[in-house]
C-alpha cells in the first residue's frame, strides 16, 4: 500500500519515517508515518489529501464524520476560516490516544490546500520521541539561549533588518 522508494526521515521527529501511499481512489495524495525505534515499522500517523478540494465536498465529509464519530471535540481552524479544521479525540481499546483532524484549506500556503484528514496516535508519537532521545543522547542539545533579562540580550541579530 506504500511506495517504499519514497521514504524520508521526518524533520524534528528523528525516530519517524514518512512514506507516500500508493494511489487510492478518492485521495490525491497520502503520507504514512511510522516509527523506527519501538516495534518498527508501527504506523503512527496518516495524512491524506482528498482528490476533491471543494468546500462543498468538505461540508459533506464533515456531516458524515460527525454522523460516524459524533460532534468534534475541538475547533482547530483559524478565526478567519481560511483553514477550517475540526478535531476528534479518542482512546482505543488498547489505550492509544488518537486524534483525527478534518480540514479544509482555502489559501494558507503553510498547509496543504484543499481537503485533508490527519490521524495520529499521540502516545506512540511521544513514546517514539522518548525512545530516540534515550538511544541517541548525543543528539540532545542544551538550549543555546534563555531569556532572563531584556538588558542581557543582544537584540540586533534577533530582529529582521
Amino acid at each position: 500500500q506504500v511506495e517504499m522508494d519514497t521514504v524520508l526521515a521526518t524533520r524534528y521527529l528523528e525516530s519517524l519515517k514518512e512514506v507516500e501511499a500508493k494511489e487510492i481512489k478518492g485521495y490525491k495524495t497520502g503520507l504514512v508515518s511510522y516509527g523506527t525505534c519501538i516495534q518498527p515499522p508501527r504506523i503512527i500517523r496518516l495524512k491524506f489529501k482528498y482528490a476533491d478540494s471543494s468546500k462543498r465536498f468538505f461540508d459533506a465529509l464533515l456531516k458524515r464524520y460527525t454522523e460516524n464519530l459524533g460532534k468534534p471535540d475541538k475547533w482547530r481552524g483559524d478565526p478567519f476560516h481560511i483553514v477550517i479544521a475540526w478535531k476528534w479525540r479518542f482512546t482505543d481499546k488498547d489505550g492509544n490516544r488518537i486524534s483525527i483532524i478534518l480540514q479544509h484549506n482555502t489559501r494558507d500556503e503553510e498547509e496543504k490546500q484543499g481537503n485533508a484528514v490527519k490521524m495520529t496516535m499521540w502516545n506512540l508519537m511521544l513514546a517514539e520521541d522518548r525512545c530516540f532521545d534515550t538511544e541517541h543522547p548525543e543528539t540532545q542539545k542544551p538550549p543555546n539561549f534563555t531569556y532572563t533579562d531584556p538588558d542581557s540580550v543582544n537584540w540586533k541579530p534577533l530582529i529582521p533588518r
